[in-house]
């Protein structure tokens, strides 16, 4: 509790409630109530999308961790390849080339267009969902190859001297400390991934972004909107914040 009244933070508590009351009292909010279920869609979507690819993107890097630091070289090379070729290029970009060039070429084979996946495939979604999840998945396994080097490699030997098998190993001993380094890192990570998600309204997957830019076009009220949707992000991003920091308590660092 002293921690919260710190002098410091009661003054920044103190001049964020002015602002949002000048911004109450002083700014046009008349559109706010005709726009209110659009609003409520898109900010959904937007963490629907977030929660969906980061699972997805996590799943995706444990691999690529592990196969950079331990796996043989035709595994641990199409990795490096995989991370590096993410992390070199902009997410604009791979989102673009998934979208509008590999979404271009499936109408040109008609077994793809008479398959039940087609009406997936025709829209915009899978393709934001995939991009997203590349890109994560690029940027976490460069973080989870570090923390799986980072774990002693005694206790390793020491599990394998006692015969414990190599798949118990990971799940009990190896990944969740790996997991408890990579924590901080990640909470990172994943509110990078949240700002990124504007990027899908580039190819008319409608988050809340979206709904901002099109509260804009249609009333041309231009401050409200990126308000409102600056205070979304800043009530997402806290959350995944405590919420990450609830997990690094709770992620044990030892696992028996």
């Amino acid at each position: 509790m002293r921690a919260l009244l710190q002098p410091h933070r009661v003054v920044m508590l103190v001049l964020a409630l002015a602002l949002v009351v000048w911004c109450v009292l002083n700014l046009r909010w008349d559109w706010l109530p005709k726009y209110l279920p659009m609003i409520g869609q898109g900010i959904w979507r937007t963490i629907w999308i977030l929660v969906v690819t980061t699972v997805l993107g996590m799943a995706l890097a444990v691999p690529l961790g592990l196969a950079q630091a331990v796996g043989p070289w035709f595994l641990a090379a199409p990795a490096r390849v995989f991370c590096t070729v993410i992390r070199g290029t902009p997410l604009l970009l791979q989102l673009w080339l998934l979208y509008f060039g590999l979404g271009s070429l499936f109408p040109q084979f008609p077994w793809i267009k008479d398959s039940s996946l087609w009406p997936y495939l025709r829209q915009a979604w899978p393709y934001a969902v995939l991009a997203l999840t590349l890109s994560f998945a690029g940027y976490e396994g460069e973080v989870m190859r570090g923390a799986f080097k980072g774990v002693q490699r005694g206790q390793l030997e020491a599990a394998r001297a006692m015969g414990m098998p190599r798949l118990t190993i990971l799940r009990r001993i190896w990944l969740p400390q790996a997991l408890h380094r990579a924590l901080p890192t990640l909470g990172g990570e994943v509110v990078l991934q949240l700002k990124a998600t504007p990027l899908v309204a580039t190819i008319t997957v409608v988050d809340i972004y979206s709904v901002a830019s099109r509260v804009r076009q249609d009333t041309f009220i231009v401050y409200e909107p990126l308000l409102l949707l600056a205070v979304v992000y800043m009530a997402i991003t806290g959350l995944l914040v405590l919420a990450f920091r609830w997990l690094e308590h709770r992620v044990p660092a030892r696992v028996a």
